[in-house]
């Protein structure tokens, strides 16, 4: 029986990125992984081929709505939709790649199969093959992510009622796309095959989209959105979805009034669900809540000695970059250092064009909490960069500490969102103030010169704009 100091069931973010640490560290590591290739839901079939195909149909986008005003003229400009799948696929396959080669390269074993915990300290690996082996371990780690969820009246076959993974692989845009769930999956997908051709439209249940997100910039990203082609049904709850003759027709129930909906293709984009049932963590005696976590503790013990659990199966945002963050925290703290993460500074992001980014709180969730807060704007409009490039929708804003000035939450809509809110995040991890930030020099024209001047607007110092 092979024996390790940590056993890491899943290669996701989390549980790759904990086995790299785990090498660097010393300890000898076990990766398990039931799929053939590493990297888990978002390497293979989620964040990174989304972005791929995100960029590709941006481009596309730019050719033939806003090329001409930079004096470039594109005629007809077509899509190849077999190249750009070939090219999201070699995405994939390049980084997919790059794991495999990062196990082998910090001395991590890779166990191809599904691993069951069957009992502390024990781990059973059946391979696809059938085949069955025990191996022993100090600690165990459950890094086995989450899946979507189903709807029951609309299950998914793979073919018409799809979930995100059928959606990033369509040989041609549907003509009509139905997204039910105006969350980050639902406008990232719908975002690129509108783009595409396709006629999208999004049932939301609530009043609004980007649930979490800042809802200022949450409805200026509805309003682009929806200038850009997508449809959007808030406060509508789909009760019933029927394939008839390869159509999709969907019922629901807007207020008092029934509303159909027909599309050749729906994706049904209502959250994730964590993957905790059948890897033995229940047979052990793992708690659970009542949405089917694992219960940890704040160094992401579990209440059985040596089983840990990090991601999308504990509580928290259901990230990639939070769970590489609960990983090497996780492993640290087995290892006798001090591992942790600071849950105030993970940024979220929708990569829809405009962006959505955010980090901390938001305006809303500090007046609910009865703090006293300053805020602080500034528009791309205003930005010499922005204007240069012709891309000036949206803006950046600051949730700071009336008291204290420090900074609580940043919140930014534009193209470069995703890479703007790593400096707010920096300074939210650091304790930092708006007058820090502010203070700060940025280089001139640059996009994050907008995040300066917004951390000045806190106290009504911006620069390059009138101060109300």
């Amino acid at each position: 029986m092979d024996k390790f100091d940590v056993v890491i069931i899943g290669s996701g973010p989390g549980g790759y990125v904990a086995a790299i640490r785990a090498g660097q560290l010393g300890l000898k590591t076990a990766l398990i992984e039931k799929d053939k290739e590493l990297g888990g839901t978002c390497l293979n079939v989620g964040c990174i081929p989304s972005k791929a195909l995100l960029t590709s149909s941006d481009h596309l986008h730019f050719a033939q709505k806003e090329a001409a005003k930079h004096g470039i003229l594109i005629d007809n400009a077509r899509v190849d939709m077999a190249k750009m799948m070939g090219r999201k696929d070699k995405v994939v396959k390049t980084l997919v790649s790059g794991v495999r080669q990062l196990m082998k390269t910090n001395k991590v074993t890779v166990f191809e199969g599904f691993g069951t915990i069957t009992a502390p300290g024990k781990v059973s690996v059946k391979s696809s093959a059938g085949e069955t082996q025990e191996i022993e371990t100090k600690n165990i780690i459950i890094a086995t992510g989450s899946a979507p969820i189903e709807l029951p009246f609309a299950k998914f076959d793979g073919q018409t009622i799809v979930s995100s993974t059928e959606a990033l692989t369509f040989p041609e845009p549907p003509k009509r796309f139905l997204v039910i769930g105006g969350g980050s999956i639902g406008l990232e997908l719908g975002s690129v095959w509108n783009r595409l051709g396709s006629e999208v439209t999004v049932v939301e249940f609530l009043s609004r989209i980007a649930l979490g997100f800042d809802l200022e910039l949450s409805n200026l990203l509805q309003r682009a959105l929806t200038s850009q082609g997508i449809k959007f049904h808030l406060e509508t709850k789909v009760t019933g979805v029927k394939i008839v003759d390869g159509r999709v027709i969907a019922t629901a129930t807007k207020g008092n009034e029934e509303v159909t909906f027909e599309a050749d293709k729906v994706l049904v984009s209502v959250g994730r669900k964590p993957f905790s049932e059948g890897v033995g963590a229940e047979k052990v005696g793992v708690e659970f809540d009542e949405r089917k976590r694992i219960k940890v503790d704040e160094h992401f013990r579990t209440n059985v000695e040596g089983i840990y659990a990090i991601g999308d199966v504990i509580a928290g945002p259901m990230l990639a970059h939070k769970a590489e963050e609960e990983g090497i925290a996780c492993v640290e703290n087995l290892a006798g250092k001090s591992g942790h993460v600071n849950y105030n500074a993970i940024p979220g992001i929708i990569y829809t064009n405009p962006e959505l980014a955010g980090v901390g709180i938001t305006e809303d969730e500090a007046k609910a909490k009865g703090m006293n807060v300053r805020i602080g704007r500034f528009p791309f409009r205003a930005n010499a960069r922005a204007l240069a490039n012709e891309d000036t929708e949206g803006l950046v804003k600051f949730v700071a500490d009336a008291q204290t000035d420090r900074i609580l939450g940043a919140h930014v809509l534009h193209h470069g969102a995703s890479e703007l809110i790593a400096e707010a995040t920096s300074v939210i991890e650091f304790g930092g103030s708006s007058e820090d930030l502010g203070r700060t020099t940025h280089s001139h024209p640059t996009l994050s010169e907008a995040v300066k001047e917004a951390a000045l607007a806190v106290e009504k110092r911006a620069l390059h704009i009138l101060n109300r």
